[in-house]
């Protein structure tokens, strides 16, 4: 019976966390099925995805450090979009005001919207990381993985290489989490490839309901390749180590850590 309690209230908070995903998700839905007036559709869901923003931050369920990581993730997002829509590998076909380069600016949304649940799920399950590998090792690594989705395109691709290097990086980290003052630990590895996996669920969502297009899915949907898991995961792995090095800095800038560090140093 405890684990049935454990397990529902875990289910809540990551709810709670997925809270910004979920409406970007319905508004994709709603605005496929029932056209919005006066404005296209792609500019009506930035206008959703910038009120949301502004919800979650006047209500409290994201604090304004939050927003900073968010709109962090919002640019490296777009940067990525508007490379990608460039060489082809997917498109927004639809029309809109909000457009840049072909790409619509609500895309840099669905980035943030990885970052915001990361942020929220973190701060509600009072995460914590063991055996966290040196800002020297994680920083480079985190590089090297968003830079690959660039360069992939002109030289060789060094995904696999990366993804094995991750599980050798942080083989011995482990994320422990907190649930209704149970403590619960999971090795890092296995969160990646989890969330990986259910981003990669909700990336089938999303194309279904006309978020982007692939090549395939020209003339009619169809089930984005499980390959993709692989781009999600590596996707993923930048997003936790982003917000992970954000926030062990924040907390030795409290705790009076890094400062001591940097004395040590000098």
């Amino acid at each position: 019976m405890k684990a049935l309690k454990q397990l529902v209230h875990f289910g809540w908070e990551q709810a709670l966390s997925c809270l910004f995903p979920v409406v970007i998700f319905a508004s994709l839905a709603i605005t496929k099925f029932i056209p919005l007036p006066f404005l296209p559709r792609y500019d009506w869901l930035l206008i959703i995805c910038l009120f949301m923003q502004w919800v979650m931050v006047r209500s409290g369920l994201e604090t304004r450090d939050e927003l900073k990581v968010i709109t962090l993730f919002h640019i490296i997002g777009l940067a990525l979009e508007l490379f990608k829509v460039h060489m082809g590998s997917w498109s927004y076909p639809e029309d809109g005001f909000s457009k840049v380069f072909g790409v619509p600016l609500y895309s840099g949304f669905m980035y943030a919207s990885v970052a915001s649940y990361l942020c929220q799920a973190w701060r509600r399950l009072k995460v914590e990381l063991i055996s966290w590998p040196p800002f020297l090792v994680v920083v480079p690594l985190a590089a090297a993985i968003y830079l690959n989705f660039f360069t992939h395109h002109f030289w060789i691709d060094i995904r696999w290489w990366l993804s094995g290097l991750v599980i050798i990086v942080f083989f011995r980290t482990m994320v422990i989490y907190e649930i209704n003052g149970s403590h619960y630990r999971m090795p890092l590895a296995l969160s990646f490839v989890l969330i990986g996996f259910f981003i990669w669920i909700a990336e089938n969502i999303a194309t279904f309901f006309g978020a982007w297009e692939y090549p395939n899915q020209t003339e009619a949907w169809s089930l984005v390749h499980l390959g993709k898991v692989s781009s999600w995961l590596l996707l993923v792995i930048v997003s936790f180590l982003i917000v992970a090095t954000l926030k062990i800095v924040k907390r030795d800038i409290e705790t009076g850590t890094l400062s001591q560090i940097e004395e040590q140093q000098a």
